[in-house]
C-alpha cells in the first residue's frame, strides 16, 4: 500500500475576494478572509457574495478559503455570528479561524474550525488543548522556536500553521490592549490602533535616556524564507502570509515568492506534496523586498537574536541605493549601482529622523528629477527606493496564469473516435465519437496536424503535458472534430473535478471534555460573553475573570506582552551585560519607562520566561466601549 504523503499549503491574506482570486492564481493553496463582521481586521469586510465567489475560484483549483471570525464576541453578538457561520457554510467555506471559545458551544454546522493567532498558542500543553477540543489547524504563536514547534507536533494531531512572512505584532497576540485602554478601540475586536509604531523615549530607572524618538516596540518584517525546510521538518504543514491590509502587489509578489520557493522543496521531497492543484508561471520575478517591508528578520525562529527591530521607523523604506553626491536647484545626484528608472519612488531620513520620500519624474544617469524638490535634503544623505516603477507596472498587469497538467489520450474506437484527460490528482473523463475513417494522405503531416489540435486547451484550467495516439494509422481528421471532442471532455473534466472536491470536515471533541491546563483565568484569556465561561467551566476551570474589554477597572496592568526585550536590544539583558553608556552616563539594566507624550509605560521584565510586559492602565478620559448592538444577517446575499 502506498503511504499517505504529507500536504504542504500555501496560505495568503485576502483583503477582498479579487485580491483573493489572484492570490489563488499566483500560487496558493488557500487564502484566508474577512467576512461582514466579526475579523481581526475590521477595515476589509467583505459580504458573503463575494466570499462565495472567491470559493468558487478556488474550488476549481481544489484550493481552500478560510474565513477569520477571530474576534471577541458579546453576548448579544452570538446569534449574529451563528446566522453568519450558517451563511458561511452554504456558501462552501472550507473552515472558520476563530479566537473566541464561544462559538465551540454554539450550534454550528459540521465546518471545519481553526484556533487563530490570538488564541496564544505558546505552550504544548495550550497546543494540546486546543487539539483535543476540535481544532483542525491551529495558528502557532510567531515568537514560537523551532524546537518547541516541534514538541507541539510531537504532541499534537491537528495541522500547524506558522506566519512566514509579512508584518509582525511585537505582542504575544490577543494579549496587546493598549488600543483599548487609550482609544477605546480594541485589537481582540479587530480595531487596534497600532500605538506599537509610535515613536518613544527609554530612559531608564533615574530618568536617564537610553533612546529617543525611536519606535522601540515596532518589530522588522518575518521573512522564514532561509527556515522553510526546518519548519517542515519541526512538523509545520500550512506557511502563513501575513497581510489582510496589504495591496494587491504585496500579496502577488510574496505568494509567487514563497510557491517557487516551496516548490523547490516538494520536487525534492516526494513524501511531501501540494494541497492544491495546478502550476504557476509568472511574468516578472518575485523579489519581496520590492514590497512593503520593513526589512526582514526570522524573529525568534532559531532562538533570540538582538536586531529584530524597526526602531527608525515603521514605514517602508526600501532598498538602500547610495549617499547623495549633489543637490541642484531642480535634481539630486546619487552615486548608486542601481538602475533607476522615472516614476521610482525614494525617500530619506530628514534632519528630524522622519522619512521622506518623493517621486521621481525623470532619471538623467545620475540626476534624478523629483516632481517637487525637498527642503532638507543635502550631501551624503542616504537615499533610499521604495517604489520600483518598473517592477510595479509588471503587477499592476495579469501577472501569473495556473494551469492544471493533463495526459491526454487520443484513440481510434470501433465506431469512431475518443479522447481521454486525466490531470495530475488523476481525475478523468472520457468523450467519444461517430465518424467515418479515412486514410491521411500525408501521415506525418496529419500526426502533427492532430497532436496540435489537440494541444490547444486555451483559456481553460487546463494544460497537455503528455500526449498519447492510439490509432492503427494516420487518419484524415477533421479540425472540427477534435475540437468539440476536447470541448465536452474539458467541460466533463470540470464537471468531475468539481463534485469530487470534499470540504474538510469539522473534528469531533475527545470525550470526556479535556481539562484545560489552568483552573484559573485572568482577564488575559479574553472571555467576553457567557458561552465562553461556560466553555472554559466545562474544561475545568474554576475562576474565570472577564476580559479587559469588559471595562472593568483593573488599574494598572501589563497592556502588552511580547517576547520583545528592550534590555537585550540595547546590550542591558542582566544575563549579559553590566551595564553600557547612554545618553546621560552609565545605564544598568533596571527598570525601564517608555513615553509618548503624557503616557508613561513601565517596562517589567520577567526573565524566567524571557518577556517584557508593558504596564500600564486606562487613559482618563476614555469612551468606555459600550455593549455592542446585536448584529444580524439575513438571507444569503446574490
Amino acid at each position: 500500500m502506498q503511504k499517505t504523503r504529507r500536504h504542504i499549503e500555501l496560505l495568503a491574506p485576502a483583503k477582498n475576494a479579487d485580491f483573493g482570486i489572484e492570490a489563488i492564481n499566483h500560487g496558493a493553496d488557500a487564502v484566508y478572509i474577512g467576512g461582514p463582521a466579526f475579523g481581526a481586521r475590521a477595515k476589509a469586510p467583505n459580504t458573503v457574495a463575494d466570499i462565495a465567489r472567491l470559493v468558487k475560484h478556488a474550488h476549481r483549483y481544489h484550493a481552500e478559503v478560510f474565513v477569520a471570525l477571530n474576534t471577541i464576541f458579546h453576548d448579544n453578538e452570538l446569534s449574529g455570528a451563528r446566522t453568519l457561520v450558517q451563511q458561511l457554510y452554504e456558501t462552501e467555506v472550507d473552515a472558520l479561524i476563530v479566537q473566541d471559545m464561544g462559538l465551540l458551544e454554539l450550534d454550528l454546522p459540521p465546518i471545519q474550525l481553526h484556533a487563530s493567532t490570538q488564541t496564544d498558542i505558546r505552550t504544548v500543553e495550550k497546543a494540546v488543548f486546543l487539539d483535543q477540543v476540535g481544532f483542525s489547524q491551529m495558528v502557532l504563536a510567531r515568537e514560537l522556536d523551532l524546537r518547541t514547534v516541534k514538541q507541539i507536533a510531537d504532541a499534537t494531531t491537528a495541522n500547524l500553521e506558522y506566519f512566514i512572512h509579512g508584518a509582525l505584532c511585537v505582542a504575544f497576540s490577543g494579549q496587546c490592549y493598549i488600543s483599548h485602554a487609550h482609544t477605546g478601540r480594541s485589537a481582540n475586536r479587530g480595531e487596534c490602533s497600532q500605538e506599537c509604531r509610535l515613536p518613544f523615549t527609554l530612559e531608564d530607572q533615574k530618568g536617564r535616556i537610553i533612546g529617543k524618538d525611536k519606535h522601540f516596540l515596532s518589530m522588522k518584517d518575518n521573512d522564514q524564507s532561509a527556515n522553510l525546510v526546518a519548519l517542515i521538518e519541526s512538523g509545520v504543514s500550512s506557511f502563513k502570509i501575513e497581510g489582510r491590509y496589504k495591496d494587491l502587489s504585496y500579496v502577488k509578489n510574496a505568494t509567487a515568492h514563497y510557491r517557487q520557493l516551496l516548490d523547490e522543496i516538494l520536487h525534492a521531497r516526494p513524501e511531501l506534496a501540494r494541497s492544491s492543484h495546478g502550476n504557476c508561471t509568472y511574468t516578472f520575478t518575485p523579489q519581496p523586498e520590492k514590497t512593503f517591508n520593513r526589512n526582514a528578520t526570522d524573529y525568534f525562529a532559531n532562538g533570540r537574536q538582538a536586531d529584530i527591530g524597526a526602531f527608525d521607523t515603521p514605514k517602508f523604506s526600501g532598498e538602500l541605493l547610495g549617499k547623495v553626491t549633489k543637490v541642484g536647484k531642480d535634481f539630486i545626484e546619487v552615486e548608486t549601482p542601481t538602475q533607476l528608472h522615472n516614476g521610482d519612488g525614494v525617500c530619506f531620513f530628514d534632519v528630524h529622523k522622519e522619512l521622506v520620500g518623493l517621486r521621481i519624474n525623470t532619471v538623467v544617469g545620475k540626476k534624478l528629477y523629483p516632481n517637487e524638490m525637498p527642503a532638507d535634503i543635502r550631501n551624503n544623505t542616504t537615499l533610499y527606493r521604495n517604489r520600483d516603477h518598473a517592477f510595479m507596472r509588471l503587477l499592476e498587469k495579469d501577472s501569473a496564469q495556473r494551469k492544471i497538467e493533463v495526459e491526454i489520450i487520443f484513440a481510434e474506437t470501433p465506431t469512431g473516435f475518443a479522447l481521454g484527460l486525466t490531470d495530475s490528482a488523476r481525475f478523468s473523463a472520457t468523450v467519444d465519437c461517430i465518424a467515418d475513417k479515412q486514410a491521411a494522405q500525408t501521415p506525418d503531416k496529419a500526426e502533427t496536424s492532430l497532436r496540435e489540435n489537440l494541444s490547444k486547451l486555451g483559456n481553460t484550467d487546463f494544460t497537455a503535458h503528455e500526449i498519447h495516439l492510439q490509432i492503427s494509422q494516420a487518419w484524415f481528421i477533421p479540425a472540427s472534430t477534435i475540437n468539440n471532442l476536447r470541448r465536452k471532455a474539458i467541460e466533463q473534466l470540470q464537471k468531475i473535478r468539481e463534485s469530487s472536491y470534499q470540504r474538510p470536515p469539522r473534528r469531533a471533541a475527545t470525550e470526556p471534555p479535556a481539562t484545560f491546563p489552568e483552573d484559573t483565568l485572568s482577564y488575559l484569556a479574553n472571555v467576553y460573553n457567557s458561552k465562553a465561561h461556560q466553555f472554559y467551566e466545562k474544561h475545568g476551570v474554576k475562576m474565570i475573570a472577564a476580559a479587559y474589554e469588559a471595562n472593568q477597572e483593573l488599574g494598572e496592568v501589563p497592556l502588552m506582552i511580547t517576547k520583545h526585550c528592550l534590555r537585550f536590544s540595547h546590550g542591558l539583558c542582566p544575563k549579559e551585560a553590566k551595564g553600557v553608556i547612554g545618553v546621560q552616563g552609565t545605564v544598568t539594566a533596571e527598570p525601564m519607562t517608555l513615553i509618548n507624550g503624557n503616557d508613561r509605560f513601565t517596562l517589567k521584565f520577567d526573565c524566567k520566561p524571557c518577556e517584557m510586559h508593558v504596564m500600564g492602565k486606562v487613559r482618563k478620559p476614555v469612551l468606555q466601549m459600550a455593549a455592542p448592538q446585536p448584529v444580524k444577517f439575513y438571507a444569503k446575499q446574490d
